[in-house]
C-alpha cells in the first residue's frame, strides 16, 4: 500500500466548468512545489490535454468499462508513488452514468470536491451541496468550490450557506475571458488555444490564497502483473500531429512495457515514413485538414508501400477515415475502400468491449463520422446504447471506429500490431 493526498473534482451536471476548476486547482497546487499527478474520469481524450498542460504531466484515464477497475487500482498506485497529490476530474454531474464520478470515487476512496456554477444562486448553494455531497452514504466530501461568482459579496453568502463541516475551497469569479472553447467533439486541443497557459495561471492564483490540501489516501498495491513482451524487438510507428492527437498515454505505456521501441511521425507535413515493423493512426480531426491530407501524395505513397509490404496498421476513427477513399468528397490516402463523411448528428457513443482474436480489448466510441464500404466487418461491438461499431481489415489494415485502450488486455492489444 501507498499513501498520496487525493481528490476527485465534480459537479452537479455538465457544463459548470469542471475541466477548468480542475486545471486551476492543479496549477494553483503545483505553484505550492507540489508534483500534481491527473486524472479523467471517463475516455475523454480532449480535457486530459488541457490538464497536461496545468500539471505538466502525462495525464491518465479512469473507466471501469474501457480500462477496467484493476487497470484505474494500478495507475492510481503508480502515481501515488511519484506524486505529491492527486486530482481527478469527474465526468457529466457527480452521479450521472454508469458508473458514475461518485461510484469511482467510492471505489477507490477518493475524496470529491464539488464545485458548482453559482451564477444566479444564493443560499440554496449550500443546501445542493450538502444534498449532493451525502446522497451516498459511503462517499466521502472533501469540500466545495464556487464557479462564476459575481463578486466578493456573493462568494461571501455561498460560503455562509455552507454546513459546518464542509471545506470551503474558494470561489472563482465569473470572467467570460477565462472561458474555454469548444468544437462538435468537445473542447478544442490544447495546443489550439494560444491563451491556454495565462488562462490556467490567472484562474490558479485567484484561487491559491488559503486554498486547503486534500486528505491523504491510501492505495492497494495492484494485482496486475507487467504484461508479457510480446512486442520486444518491434517497433511501431505512431501518427501524431494536429489531425491524429487521441492517443492515451496508457497506450503508449503499455507498448513500451511490452518491449517495443516506439517511433512518430505526420500524416500531414512528413514526406516519408519512419522504418518500423507496424504503424498506427489514431482518431482526431482529419476532417478539419483535408487540404494537407490530399495534397501529400508523398505520404500517401509511403503508405501504400507499407500496405504492400503487409505491415500491420492499425486505424481508428479518423485514422480510419484518413485511409479511406475520400472524407467529406476530399480525396484521402485511399488505402481502405469506402467513403467516409462528418455526418451532422453523433453517429456513436459509449465504453464498450470487443472480442478479437479471442480475447476481450476495452474500447470506446464517440464519433460524428459514418464509413460507407462493401467490406464484410471481421468484428463488431455494441456499446450499452445499442449501438453496433464494426471493425474490418483490408490486407494488413485493421479498421474501426473504436478507440482502443490497450492496457486492458495487452495480449489481445498487441496481436493488433503483430
Amino acid at each position: 500500500m501507498t499513501t498520496c493526498k487525493a481528490v476527485l473534482i465534480s459537479a452537479p451536471a455538465s457544463g459548470q466548468g469542471k475541466t477548468f476548476i480542475t486545471a486551476a486547482l492543479a496549477r494553483a497546487w503545483r505553484n505550492q512545489g507540489l508534483r500534481v499527478q491527473a486524472f479523467k474520469c471517463g475516455p475523454d481524450f480532449l480535457d486530459p490535454m488541457i490538464l497536461e498542460v496545468a500539471t505538466g504531466r502525462p495525464v491518465y484515464n479512469l473507466d471501469f468499462t474501457m480500462c477496467g477497475e484493476s487497470d484505474g487500482e494500478a495507475q492510481l498506485y503508480r502515481a501515488a508513488q511519484h506524486a505529491d497529490l492527486i486530482i481527478v476530474e469527474g465526468v457529466m454531474g457527480l452521479y450521472d452514468g454508469t458508473p458514475s464520478s461518485a461510484d469511482i470515487a467510492v471505489r477507490f476512496n477518493l475524496p470529491v470536491l464539488l464545485t458548482v456554477d453559482a451564477s444566479g444562486m444564493a443560499q440554496t448553494f449550500g443546501a445542493v451541496a450538502k444534498g449532493l455531497l451525502s446522497h451516498y452514504p459511503n462517499l466521502k466530501p472533501a469540500g466545495v468550490l464556487a464557479n462564476k461568482v459575481g463578486s466578493v459579496g456573493h462568494g461571501k453568502l455561498l460560503h455562509d450557506s455552507l454546513p459546518s463541516h464542509l471545506n470551503w475551497f474558494g470561489a472563482l469569479q465569473k470572467n467570460e475571458a477565462l472561458s474555454l472553447p469548444e468544437r462538435h467533439l468537445g473542447l478544442f486541443r490544447a495546443s489550439e488555444m494560444s491563451d491556454l497557459e495565462q488562462k490556467i495561471e490567472e484562474a490558479a492564483n485567484a484561487l491559491k490564497q488559503d486554498l486547503p490540501l486534500p486528505p491523504a489516501v491510501t492505495f492497494n498495491t495492484p494485482t496486475t502483473l507487467t504484461p508479457p513482451k510480446l512486442l520486444d524487438g518491434k517497433t511501431i510507428a505512431i501518427a501524431k500531429d494536429e489531425a491524429f492527437c487521441f492517443i492515451y498515454q496508457a497506450n503508449v505505456d503499455c507498448l513500451i512495457e511490452m518491449g517495443a521501441k516506439l517511433e512518430f511521425f505526420s500524416p500531414l507535413h512528413d514526406k516519408s515514413l519512419p522504418e518500423a515493423d507496424a504503424y498506427w493512426l489514431p482518431g482526431g480531426y482529419p476532417e478539419l485538414h483535408l487540404q494537407e491530407i490530399s495534397t501529400n501524395i508523398a505520404m500517401k505513397s509511403a503508405l501504400k508501400t507499407v500496405f504492400d509490404a503487409n505491415k500491420p496498421i492499425l486505424a481508428e476513427c479518423g485514422g480510419m477515415m484518413a485511409l479511406s477513399t475520400c472524407l467529406n468528397n476530399e480525396p484521402c490516402f485511399d488505402l481502405l475502400p469506402g467513403v467516409s463523411k462528418i455526418e451532422d448528428q453523433l453517429q456513436g457513443l459509449g465504453s464498450l468491449k470487443a472480442e478479437l482474436f479471442n480475447g476481450e480489448l476495452g474500447a470506446h466510441t464517440f464519433h460524428y463520422g459514418s464509413f460507407k464500404t462493401e467490406l464484410t466487418p471481421i468484428a463488431t461491438a455494441k456499446t450499452r446504447f445499442g449501438k453496433v461499431e464494426n471493425i474490418y481489415q483490408h490486407g494488413s489494415i485493421r479498421a474501426s471506429f473504436l478507440h482502443f485502450y490497450f492496457a486492458s488486455n495487452p495480449i489481445t492489444a498487441a496481436e493488433l500490431f503483430l
